[in-house]
């Protein structure tokens, strides 16, 4: 029978698996940054030095995604994304075994590389799964994954590395690895290869315009996200003066902020993709210019921390969304590469916003960098639709 004529409750076990396996992933990814003290500490390096791990497992996502998604055009879907997770489960298990810097380095890059084509894959079955109406909603439900880590996972995986050593961050996602295989394994039905797909096929997404449009929109857009929340701490702490004892509850409001924005974008992603991308990046433009207006008192920084976490995250399963609608006959492997684009874009913000701070212009540039960014991701946005009429009339006449 079709795809899409799966029961509601297989439907819903299936998504459920799949957004396990997104929750270990949110959860191993931004965890290390509230450990890194202490993982500096326990392997003998300086905190930036420890910083690196983070980029080394950012590296492992942009480079394994479109290798591992390309690479495995030919295997069933349910397969590819077993394998995947075990990689990623066994990857995060050996952190827990390395004794010195360099193979902690080793064992954090190995763990990055399946965590892109994971999601890729996974939102090329979710989406198959449910009527063509129902697509964005599925996607942002296997993506709720990564959100509700943001507000469960990294708090409770932080007090535990805290408490009893942060090693047991390793255990703990490999655990929620070995559920998401055996999720996967019980629940989603077998899901064959698309009958034309091959590894050169996959290659042909790379081809089309939109799909390197949506991917560009993704990075500068979101970069401008980034860039704010990769300095929100100290913006809590110097501007807005909040004690840093009150830093986990700003991580978890932005948290719920991504839970909301996710059940939102998909939903808004149903109704129209490049309309909720239009939307959004306006949106994102707003917010964080009126952030940079309210963050000087905690009454208005709060609830903005919340719409900054909501905005950016309705974006992605449109994005997401616009990748399938791109790569007809290559969608796992565009599926793929969004998440390269959106660490990417974590590494321009970053950077980009350290770079104003450096230049003295002080913790609420960042703010201001992100906003001129967003504009420049709605005007790539903007370029895609108008490429997408234009195709559409020339094929009319």
């Amino acid at each position: 029978m079709p795809q899409h004529e799966y029961s509601p409750r297989r439907v819903a076990g299936a998504i459920l698996a799949l957004a396990i396996g997104g929750f270990g992933i949110g959860t191993i990814e931004f965890a290390m940054m509230g450990l890194l003290p202490n993982v500096a500490e326990g392997i003998g390096v300086s905190i930036p030095e420890a910083g690196n791990l983070i980029s080394a497992y950012a590296l492992g996502v942009v480079v394994g995604a479109p290798i591992l998604a390309a690479a495995a055009a030919k295997l069933p879907r349910k397969q590819v994304v077993l394998a995947l997770m075990v990689f990623f489960t066994l990857a995060n298990f050996s952190s827990f075994f390395a004794q010195d810097y360099p193979t902690l380095m080793l064992t954090r890059f190995l763990s990055g590389l399946p965590h892109g084509a994971y999601f890729g894959v996974a939102a090329v079955i979710a989406a198959s799964l449910v009527a063509p109406t129902k697509r964005g909603r599925a996607i942002s439900m296997v993506m709720l994954g990564l959100s509700i880590a943001n507000v469960v996972g990294v708090p409770l995986a932080t007090f535990i590395g805290q408490q009893w050593g942060w090693r047991l961050l390793f255990i703990m996602v490999a655990v929620i690895g070995a559920i998401t295989v055996l999720s996967i394994w019980w629940v989603i039905p077998h899901q064959p290869a698309a009958h034309d797909a091959s590894f050169r096929g996959e290659l042909r997404a790379l081809k089309r315009l939109q799909v390197w449009l949506a991917l560009l929109i993704g990075i500068v857009g979101f970069g401008g996200f980034f860039a704010t929340y990769a300095y929100i701490a100290p913006t809590m702490t110097e501007v807005t003066g909040l004690p840093s004892s009150v830093l986990p509850f700003v991580v978890a409001l932005y948290g719920v902020g991504m839970v909301i924005g996710n059940v939102v974008g998909g939903r808004l992603a149903d109704k129209s993709v490049m309309g909720s991308i239009y939307l959004m990046m306006g949106v994102i433009a707003v917010v964080l210019l009126v952030f940079s207006l309210a963050v000087h008192q905690a009454w208005s920084a709060l609830p903005m921390v919340l719409l900054i976490g909501a905005s950016g995250s309705m974006l992605v399963p449109a994005l997401q969304t616009r990748l399938l609608d791109a790569s007809p006959g290559a969608q796992s492997l565009a599926s793929s590469m969004n998440h390269s684009a959106l660490n990417i874009a974590n590494a321009l913000g970053a950077f980009l916003g350290g770079l104003v701070i450096a230049w003295g212009w002080g913790y609420v540039a960042p703010a201001l960098v992100g906003a001129v960014l967003a504009v420049l991701g709605l005007g790539i946005a903007l370029l895609s639709g108008w490429a997408d009429r234009r195709q559409a009339s020339q094929q009319a006449q």
